[in-house]
């Protein structure tokens, strides 16, 4: 039989990316809750309880609900939700985060799907934390700009409807500014922070696609740190991935600016390690989309993992 796949809050911007991605496809079988029953408890917890890996688009408290309807031990989760990020006894669903993640994603009872966010500032720090190349103790930032897409449907329509009451045209909007915002925990978590990082996110006028940043100063790592070992050790890791590439220094010199957009409506993320060897500074940056690598993306390669074992 096939695999039957349910998406709980199929109707939300992340649920309809999963769905526009799966179907069509020969090798599962989606099951849908008529649109009168999708809110209906004892219906969804009929459907939690049916398929064989349940995904759930929704809010936290939605998502830990749905978890505490599941009863029937043979359901797989998927949670692109950020209820379970840090919580015990869930894997982390970033396939490349380290050696073995993907082999135990594709085992996994539980797997928690990766932020928009965290998925870029992880995937340029972990493994410079890992071989020791960055200290786990260092003063980190994250800057990070995404459409604003990233915000759910209220912003998108804010923007999208022009006779929407909170109707919007800025080209710009930081936020997070107390500095406590949902994904430095994880940030810190899965990056192997001794420390909190400083996050400052900011949407554009634009739907989708992330630039996110890191600099580093030379200065503040270990002796001998160079430009050279940074981008050796991150494309190391990265040697044998499909969908994270690590460009070359040579390519890297030519690029005087960064587009969000470019790998939009797919499953990619680019690497890039800007310098100034005079200054002894370093700028890490990672392009992806927000809805693909940072959401949708990753929940169909975290799904394929756990149902045949291959991205």
């Amino acid at each position: 039989m096939k695999p039957l796949i349910f998406i709980d809050g199929e109707a939300g911007t992340t649920g309809l990316q999963i769905h526009s991605r799966l179907n069509g496809r020969t090798d599962i079988e989606l099951l849908q809750l008529p649109y009168a029953d999708r809110k209906d408890p004892v219906k969804r917890a009929e459907a939690l309880n049916t398929c064989d890996v349940a995904i759930l688009c929704l809010p936290d408290d939605a998502a830990v609900e749905a978890v505490s309807f599941i009863e029937n031990p043979k359901v797989r989760v998927l949670d692109p939700s950020s209820a379970h990020r840090t919580t015990l006894g869930w894997v982390y669903g970033l396939p490349e985060l380290t050696a073995g993640q993907a082999d135990i994603i594709t085992t996994a009872k539980r797997v928690s799907n990766p932020g928009c966010y965290p998925t870029g500032a992880i995937a340029l720090l972990r493994p410079l934390t890992e071989a020791g190349v960055v200290p786990k103790d260092y003063p980190v930032n994250v800057h990070a700009i995404s459409g604003y897409s990233g915000s759910g449907k209220s912003l998108i329509d804010a923007y999208e409807i022009p006779d929407h009451p909170q109707h919007t045209d800025a080209p710009y909007r930081g936020y997070g500014l107390n500095l406590n915002h949902k994904h430095v925990p994880e940030m810190m978590a899965e990056a192997l922070l001794e420390h909190r990082p400083i996050f400052t996110p900011g949407y554009g006028k634009y739907r989708q696609g992330i630039v996110l940043y890191v600099p580093l100063h030379l200065r503040l790592l270990p002796a001998g740190a160079s430009v050279q070992q940074i981008h050796a050790c991150l494309s190391n890791h990265y040697a044998d991935s499909e969908f994270i590439k690590v460009v070359p220094l040579d390519q890297v010199k030519t690029v005087t600016q960064l587009d969000p957009e470019y790998l939009n409506d797919t499953n990619r993320l680019d690497i890039y390690v800007f310098s100034d060897e005079k200054s002894g500074q370093v700028l890490l940056a990672a392009v992806y989309d927000n809805l693909g690598k940072g959401a949708s993306g990753a929940a169909v390669q975290n799904l394929n993992l756990m149902l045949n074992g291959q991205a």
